[in-house]
């Protein structure tokens, strides 16, 4: 019962986080190239954990997370006013390298995709050569 009800608090708190990113938060460094992937929250729901994924270059995810975390406070503020909470939880936002992960194993995939059809050509090249 309390695992489905952190879950359904998680799902909240990333829509709603991600809401108040995208709306209120007014940071150069902070630009539209920003998603919240998940957010993981404590069973005491005092801290929550919040993955960013963010297209860029190494230095502006690294200025991003720096940027989104000097401005937890306030994005916890405007996100409690739409979250009813007791208390509402002190937000760390992390850097969700999942996506790069992703694309570099999709990247590798397609390497041995095309290694193994040239091989297969140059074996049926090898064959036909055959009398």
């Amino acid at each position: 019962m309390a695992i489905q009800r952190t879950d359904r608090l998680n799902s909240l708190l990333k829509e709603v986080i991600s809401e108040v990113i995208r709306r209120d938060v007014r940071n150069p460094y902070v630009t539209e190239l920003v998603t919240v992937t998940r957010v993981q929250i404590s069973r005491d729901l005092r801290y929550a954990k919040v993955f960013i994924s963010i297209i860029g270059s190494e230095q502006a995810k690294v200025e991003t997370i720096e940027a989104l975390n000097s401005a937890a406070g306030f994005i916890a503020v405007n996100a409690s006013q739409k979250v009813v909470m007791r208390y509402f939880p002190e937000l760390n936002f992390k850097l969700d390298d999942s996506v790069d992960k992703h694309m570099r194993i999709e990247e590798l995939l397609g390497k041995i995709t095309k290694e193994r059809e040239s091989r297969q050509g140059d074996n049926s090249d090898q064959l036909e050569q055959e009398p």
